[in-house]
């Protein structure tokens, strides 16, 4: 089985992804010495994660073509490529509009990563691995996360925030030459004769008119991902004033969260495979996160620490551990033809569910709801879209 796996371009997406997704967190993670340096209030440069995601749902959609007519690997170059110019327009602009312009920057190429990469991938594994590989690539989001939560504050301690930015070009641009290395062999399948019109940029929105399958799971992804990130986002300010808990302890938690779903990701993946089909697995997480979302809403100070991190390990595994799976369930129902344009549709979903479902988390939370509620309303929604998966997959 593992002599099958095609090991050169899942670890280059892989890395592609991480670095992508490394480029954005760092913004964030060094927040506070930003917001000090180019003076503006802290809650402000958070909006660069929400500036990346929003432009990267439209260039999610557009990027399949580009895929057809270039070559999945020229994209990852082109995704190197605006990560390098985010990195430097952010550090040497030393603005906040230059952040705000290298948001953009690196928007548009982060909706392409999965279109790219599943492409790449698709006609290269074996059906039987399909989950598998689609969930060992997806470990580049959250390994891109902890590299920027881990790595990024001790450099702006150290130097500063734009060295902290700048030490990050290294690893782009030796895997931008590395990848040209691919190229002959992995874009020979490219379509130069492709028009980049209206109608071939749009194709990934026809498969929700073309595809029933793909409605219903668009639905759920969309819910599943906003599920995450209301999990992420809350988590910790929800433990320490509802529950008492230490700050330490609630980053404790919530790096248990993350922790899980980097580990089941393979595992799921796996099962998907050998065990039972990736809707039915699809539906059943539904169903489990809408069980943890009701057990998080009533954290309290009589809660013990180890039921708390238990809760936070099974939310983990479903709420961020379903995407490998989903992207590869994706690609089976696009078929190898269509591979990137079903993989910008469902990336496209996730962002908005990613954008979407805080916001009204937050909103919920503001006007005076418990967070009981807010994690009612996540249950409600999860839990539905896990049924509605699992009457498909019967």
């Amino acid at each position: 089985m593992w002599r099958e796996i095609p090991y050169m371009p899942l670890f280059a997406t892989l890395f592609v992804q991480a670095l992508a997704t490394m480029s954005a967190y760092s913004i964030p993670a060094a927040a506070p010495a930003i917001a000090a340096d180019v003076g503006v209030d802290g809650a402000r440069v958070g909006l660069f994660i929400s500036i990346v995601y929003g432009v990267g749902i439209f260039s999610a959609v557009l990027s399949p073509s580009f895929v057809h007519r270039f070559g999945a690997v020229r994209v990852s170059q082109v995704i190197l490529v605006c990560t390098i110019i985010m990195l430097l327009t952010a550090a040497l602009g030393g603005t906040a509009g230059a952040i705000a312009l290298g948001g953009v920057l690196l928007g548009f190429a982060y909706g392409a990563t999965a279109p790219s990469s599943s492409h790449l991938l698709i006609s290269r594994t074996p059906v039987r691995l399909r989950n598998l590989v689609f969930s060992i690539r997806q470990i580049g989001v959250p390994l891109g996360g902890v590299m920027g939560g881990l790595l990024v504050p001790p450099l702006v301690l150290g130097f500063d925030w734009q060295t902290a930015l700048l030490v990050q070009l290294g690893p782009a641009i030796l895997l931008l030459v590395l990848l040209q290395a691919m190229r002959t062999e992995y874009d020979a399948d490219r379509d130069v004769a492709r028009a980049l019109t209206r109608g071939n940029a749009l194709a990934p929105l026809r498969l929700l008119v073309e595809l029933p399958e793909v409605r219903t799971l668009c639905i759920a992804m969309f819910c599943y991902a906003g599920a995450q990130l209301c999990f992420i986002a809350f988590m910790a300010v929800h433990l320490t004033s509802m529950a008492e808990m230490s700050l330490i302890r609630a980053g404790q938690a919530l790096a248990m969260f993350q922790v899980a779903g980097v580990i089941s990701r393979p595992i799921w993946g796996w099962m998907a495979d050998n065990v039972i089909s990736a809707r039915l697995l699809l539906a059943l997480h539904g169903i489990v996160m809408a069980g943890t979302a009701l057990a998080a809403g009533q954290f309290g100070a009589d809660w013990s620490y180890a039921l708390i991190l238990l809760v936070c390990a099974v939310a983990g595994a479903t709420a961020s551990g379903f995407t490998g799976i989903a992207f590869a369930e994706y690609a089976r129902i696009g078929g190898p033809g269509r591979t990137a344009e079903s993989s910008g549709l469902a990336a496209a979903l996730m962002f908005l569910g990613v954008m979407s479902m805080p916001a009204i988390f937050s909103v919920l939370i503001a006007s005076g709801q418990s967070y009981g509620v807010a994690y009612g309303a996540v249950a409600i929604v999860t839990g539905l879209s896990g049924l509605m998966l699992l009457r498909r997959a019967g």
